[in-house]
């Protein structure tokens, strides 16, 4: 079968790999499409591992059930999810199955961005789901994203009628304006240095899109009744954002951290405490998803209260993924880009 081989984010090449053979606990997923995520391109995290087949955000067709499989026949239609917790572990107990161990040492292979898949039966067991005839294999691809968005609301308390500053408007901070416009949000603001993104922002259910530059938090105090936003997402590992974070929340109010820092400078960050202190300010970190996430995600997807297919700026089959990676690391007029590994 042929594969996408990542060996940096310039350099994919088509290779052929032996199509996987499956045990008895497992199944042979047919790729229909698999999304480029913007962690996929951050080749400082990447290329140390290289080469290798990457792609996560996935849905297909399964073409070969093992025989102890009693949940999915061939011809299923199903999302496919690589990360999957223990669900006994402390920390899967308490709710924060993100960091359990499984979770982080679990996958499938060789990775989406491949004509076929094989799913490991804990993958299969709690990471597969069925795809309802309504969804698309492109709606499916954006389980997994959707999940992780979903669960960083939640673990931020979000409420309906509070209001939100999204820093950021990538695929993922796009994804917050539409959920948290779903959900109910009073004001909605956003920021990022494309003005692109920032149409699409707006078109998405933001109330306010601005650029970097702009006054955020004099901006929002005077758009939100004199307040400050109740909750800020920093969708950006770029520093400047981050206090931009600090600067804007609200007394009472809460930051969550979404996005990755990057293994620069971004990860050292010095914060107002007392500031913070005296206001009550929360920070929250969010990472992954759990099944309960994902399940949820499917369900607003579904029902249509969260739209994503006109979040597809491209839809590539997998000879020219190497071309929807260099677009993706570009960051400039894309944002969810499609593979199609069988057309």
């Amino acid at each position: 079968m042929r594969v996408a081989m990542y060996y940096s984010n310039s350099d994919v090449r088509i290779e052929e790999m032996p199509r996987p053979e499956i045990g008895p606990d497992e199944l042979l997923v047919k790729v229909r499409a698999c999304g480029i995520c913007g962690s996929d391109v951050m080749e400082w995290y990447r290329k140390a591992r290289a080469p290798l087949v990457l792609g996560h955000e996935l849905a297909g067709d399964v073409v070969e059930a093992g025989r102890d499989v009693d949940r999915f026949r061939s011809g299923d239609r199903v999302a496919v999810t690589h990360h999957v917790p223990c669900n006994t572990c402390h920390h899967c107990l308490a709710g924060h199955h993100s960091v359990c161990h499984t979770l982080r040492t679990t996958s499938f292979h060789p990775g989406g961005f491949s004509e076929y898949l094989r799913v490991p039966a804990i993958n299969v067991d709690r990471g597969t789901l069925p795809l309802p005839d309504s969804m698309s294999y492109h709606q499916g691809a954006f389980l997994e994203p959707l999940g992780c968005v979903y669960r960083g609301q939640r673990l931020a308390g979000f409420r309906p009628g509070m209001s939100a500053l999204i820093l950021g408007s990538g695929v993922t901070g796009l994804l917050f304006v539409k959920l948290l416009r779903a959900l109910g949000a009073g004001t909605i603001a956003t920021t990022d240095i494309s003005g692109f993104k920032l149409e699409k922002a707006r078109e998405f259910g933001a109330d306010h899109a601005w650029p970097v530059t702009h006054d955020v938090p004099g901006g929002f105090r005077q758009v939100n009744g004199g307040k400050l936003p109740d909750l800020v997402v920093v969708c950006t590992g770029d520093p400047s954002a981050i206090a931009t974070a600090f600067q804007a929340v609200g007394p009472g109010g809460t930051i969550l951290f979404f996005a990755s820092p990057g293994s620069g400078d971004g990860d050292r960050v010095t914060f107002p405490l007392a500031r913070l202190w005296k206001d009550e300010v929360t920070m929250i970190t969010s990472y992954a998803a759990s099944p309960h996430d994902l399940g949820t995600a499917m369900e607003l997807i579904r029902a249509g209260r969260v739209g994503v297919e006109d979040m597809i700026t491209h839809r590539l089959p997998l000879e020219r993924t190497g071309v929807g990676f260099q677009l993706a690391a570009r960051a400039q007029e894309s944002l969810k880009i499609i593979i199609e590994p069988h057309g």
